[in-house]
């Protein structure tokens, strides 16, 4: 249900408000069934909460949400103000919902946002939600993918400055980056995936005038390798040249360097169009492209289609993965 506080009560609420839903999946909300009620109330919309112990008690009928309630939110918690005790509950939905996937009783997490300063305040001290999910399931590296129309990008490196980002830049982790777009994209149903591949610098650092050298040492050899492997890569290649190649549909999927690098063509395509997913976790899991927005929660004006498009990816990804599974 994401932080209690922000706009993901709403999102789910009016997600579910939309019967396609349900001819597709069996959704169950992990957070808090007051809270859910609530912004059903704020939405005006005509849905009941049905509080279930487990998933196997759902009746996953359209017109009643089906809740684990982890009943973690006091009464009277103002919307769009930082509050501790909705980044504990943010925390605690996230645990265990992981914890369900893990155990194999449900297919896969859908995430509404969480406020990065609150889950701190409660003591979770993760840039996110990549990083924690990460954690959860002791996975020592995932990357973060964004998805919109036409357009995949998955990243190197994310919630870190950009200081800190080209000194995390080597060879090993773009090569494993590159490895996880090219598992991503087979899985989505590309069998040989076009995969371009962002530089750090301006012009790719054209030829040695920007930056020092870090195109040749620290991108080069991922590229190289994983064309030896017979997978079509191209690159460095200048990130404002390469989105624009992608859009046109030149690539499958883009490898970005770092957070802005990645997220701004995504984000001005249109947030509620956009998705996250995490690659690289033995759990699938996607999430709305925005954040909290404390401006407008609890206004009840909240657009749920980003949040439609990731439980859209969610049940095609587990569609996948029960097929690869037999």
């Amino acid at each position: 249900m994401g932080d209690a506080a922000g706009v993901g009560p709403e999102v789910v609420a009016k997600a579910l408000a939309h019967a396609d839903v349900y001819a597709r999946c069996r959704p169950v909300v992990i957070g808090d069934a007051n809270r859910l009620e609530e912004a059903i109330a704020l939405c005006k919309l005509t849905l009941k909460v049905a509080r279930i112990p487990n998933p196997g008690a759902g009746a996953y009928r359209t017109g009643a949400i089906d809740c684990l309630d982890v009943g973690l939110v006091p009464k009277g918690l103002a919307f769009g103000a930082l509050a501790e005790a909705a980044g504990e509950a943010a925390y605690r939905y996230v645990e265990k919902a992981t914890a369900l996937a893990v155990a194999g009783e449900v297919d896969a997490i859908c995430t509404a946002p969480l406020n990065k300063e609150a889950l701190n305040l409660a003591g979770h001290h993760y840039p996110g939600h990549t990083e924690m999910l990460a954690d959860l399931t002791q996975t020592p590296e995932v990357s973060l993918m964004l998805v919109a129309p036409g357009l995949r990008v998955i990243h190197v490196t994310t919630h870190m400055g950009l200081l800190d980002a080209i000194a995390k830049i080597e060879p090993g982790i773009v090569g494993r980056t590159i490895e996880r777009a090219h598992t991503v994209a087979t899985r989505a149903g590309i069998p040989e995936p076009r995969i371009g591949v962002c530089a750090i610098n301006p012009h790719a650092g054209e030829g040695g005038l920007f930056g020092q050298g870090e195109e040749e040492a620290k991108i080069l050899p991922a590229i190289e390798a994983s064309r030896a492997r017979g997978w079509n890569v191209e690159g460095p290649l200048p990130a404002d040249t390469l989105f624009y190649r992608a859009g046109r549909g030149d690539f499958d999927i883009v490898v970005a360097m770092y957070h802005d690098q990645g997220h701004g063509p995504v984000k001005v395509m249109g947030v509620e169009h956009g998705v996250n997913v995490t690659v690289g976790l033995p759990v699938i899991r996607t999430s709305v492209d925005h954040g909290t927005a404390f401006d407008i929660a609890g206004k009840g004006i909240a657009d749920e289609r980003s949040m439609l498009e990731a439980l859209r990816i969610a049940i095609e990804l587990a569609a996948r993965r029960r097929e690869e599974r037999g």
